[in-house]
């Protein structure tokens, strides 16, 4: 049985509501969280490209990314968990795991299943919250995530009025 059905959340992956590209966090990481997450790409065999700038590299250690000095281009972490469904992952600071998904690829159960599944997988490697806000926003409004204690992805807020 799949975590959410899509009639019950299709307001969540609307992109008039959420914005085309919600915010998919893990807070309270760390460089070895960041470490899990790739190494968790690798063995699940999900295709990948990771590139700082216009230069695509292989894929470096957690520490050596987010030791890069201040002022250098953020590198980038494509992440294919199905061949219709792309993640962007941002390593933005070592405290905090960032990616965006882009709704118009998450429309239907189909693809709500691939999106779970993928968000379920980096919360049971870290042991920890994998949050989705809006486009934008700052983390403190989730719709919904993979939370620890229910194991699978559950629903965070009220749909918004309409």
């Amino acid at each position: 049985m799949p975590d959410l059905l899509w009639d019950d959340v299709r307001w969540f992956f609307d992109p008039g509501v959420m914005g085309a590209l919600p915010d998919v966090c893990v807070p309270g990481a760390s460089v070895e969280d960041w470490q899990s997450v790739l190494d968790l790409v690798v063995a699940q065999g999900w295709a990948f490209q990771y590139s700082e700038g216009a230069v695509v590299l292989p894929l470096p250690r957690a520490a050596a990314v987010l030791s890069r000095p201040a002022g250098a281009e953020c590198p980038e972490l494509r992440v294919w968990p199905s061949v219709d469904v792309l993640a962007i992952f941002r390593f933005y600071a070592a405290n905090e795991i960032d990616f965006d998904v882009d709704l118009r690829e998450l429309q239907g159960q189909e693809r709500l299943d691939v999106f779970c599944g993928f968000v379920t997988a980096i919360g049971r490697c870290l042991g920890k919250a994998v949050l989705m806000d809006s486009e934008g926003g700052d983390g403190s409004h989730p719709v919904l995530g993979f939370d620890v204690e229910a194991d699978g992805v559950v629903v965070l807020a009220e749909p918004p009025v309409r």
